[in-house]
């Protein structure tokens, strides 16, 4: 089968085509022939959108679904679906599945679930058996078997120990940890940022340091042992500061930054919102401001749209006692789009790959199929009728959006939005 893009504007400035508009034909899983005007055959479907736009498929460096274990949340078939109409068709999934992915069989078997679809699914291994913290898992074993990196999801490594021996033994094979950063001890029984707010409306805070200290803590053990880390979800400028200095240092680290992070500050809690509970807490206007200028700059590495649907039992509660989790595949990019410039936004959602060794697209006559289709332009507010989840957990709900995403093509298969 064969599919023709019509008058598409290419937006990859790899692509000798940047910035002009195209018809692009697709056969067999590759870009066949790049022109202003390309005839038709019998055997080839044309689809035409209005302002058409094509970028290289995106990439999130985060997602939680459910299945295996919690697929009354989002079972993976639906869950890779929505992350292909939303654009995404590479996608890294956490280790918070049940069982938990911590060992080669798990491994095959979530790759296995996922394939013959449009987006590519690559799972993070857990770092230590069952995420417990104690005993490092079978590693060589689970990259064998195809799992991307290693960590324990929104657990530290509490065991310094163990993170030094990890990252000594990842270097064998070019294997990558991942260290989520907070320290258990200083954030304590905290449910959202410590600050101004926390103290006015009355909730336990969480206090910046808990996140700074754990990963200059990890920075030391990485400066010891050599190796590469990856630090998820930064939500702190402090943190963003030692991450900076690190990488000045050469060291090999690399980080990302979740949504709710760059969209909001602490003081949307005053509503009392459970959908704005999230791992880290979305902290202070400073520490947003820093944040969005360390994507800017390129110190943080990458946007992970922290995907995490949960049972409306778990977030239908007091603030307290609330499961931390948001939806975001759906609203990324025409949240992105309203903040930052689209070139910006496009160099965010694709440049992750390369942390992680997955090879980066380009469109180039010859090359895979793997692209992003959408429109910039549209402007429309957020509703519940946008949500492709199971679940239903999106802190999103009524703002205003601008770009929609039309669809993705990668795998050989074209998904697109209705």
């Amino acid at each position: 089968m064969k599919i023709l893009l019509k008058n598409a504007t290419i937006l990859n400035y790899q692509s000798p085509y940047n910035s002009t508009n195209q018809d692009i034909l697709i056969s067999q899983g590759l870009i066949s022939k790049i022109a202003e005007n390309i005839e038709a055959d019998k055997e080839t479907e044309v689809y035409t959108f209005e302002n058409l736009h094509v970028s290289c498929g995106w990439f999130d460096s985060g997602v939680s679904f459910g299945e295996p274990g919690f697929e009354e949340r989002e079972t993976l078939s639906n869950g890779l679906e929505v992350a292909a109409r939303s654009g995404f068709t590479k996608i890294l999934l956490n280790s918070n599945t049940d069982p938990i992915p911590d060992s080669k069989s798990i491994i095959g078997h979530l790759i296995k679930m996922s394939r013959g679809l449009t987006t590519t699914l690559y799972p993070i291994g857990a770092l230590t058996v069952e995420s417990k913290g104690n005993q490092m898992a079978s590693l060589y074993d689970m990259i064998s078997g195809g799992a991307i990196a290693f960590g324990d999801f929104k657990r530290p490594i509490q065991k310094a120990n163990l993170l030094k021996i990890a990252l000594q033994y990842c270097q064998s094979f070019e294997g990558m940890v991942i260290s989520h950063p907070i320290n258990n001890e200083l954030a304590g029984k905290g449910v959202m940022h410590e600050g101004i707010t926390s103290t006015r409306i009355g909730l336990k805070g969480i206090p910046s340091m808990a996140e700074s200290v754990q990963i200059a803590r990890d920075l030391e053990i990485l400066k010891y042992s050599g190796g590469k880390l990856h630090i998820p979800n930064i939500s702190t400028e402090a943190g963003l500061d030692l991450i900076r200095k690190a990488k000045k240092q050469g060291l090999k680290v690399s980080c990302s930054v979740g949504l709710p992070h760059l969209i909001f500050d602490d003081t949307k809690l005053e509503s009392f919102d459970p959908n704005f509970k999230v791992f880290p807490p979305i902290r202070s206007k400073a520490d947003q401001q820093a944040l969005r200028s360390g994507l800017l700059e390129g110190t943080i590495d990458m946007i992970s749209s922290m995907h995490e649907p949960m049972n409306i039992e778990f977030k239908k509660l007091e603030f307290e006692n609330a499961a931390a989790g948001s939806l975001g595949l759906e609203s990324c990019f025409g949240i992105l789009n309203k903040v930052f410039p689209l070139d910006k936004v496009l160099s965010f959602l694709t440049r992750g790959v390369k942390c992680f060794s997955i090879p980066s697209p380009t469109i180039a006559i010859g090359a895979t199929a793997d692209l992003t289709l959408f429109n910039p332009e549209i402007s429309y507010r957020y509703s519940v009728d946008d949500l492709k989840s199971t679940s239903k957990n999106s802190p999103y709900l009524g703002l205003e959006l601008q770009g929609k995403v039309l669809g993705s093509f990668n795998n050989g298969i074209l998904t697109l939005n209705d």
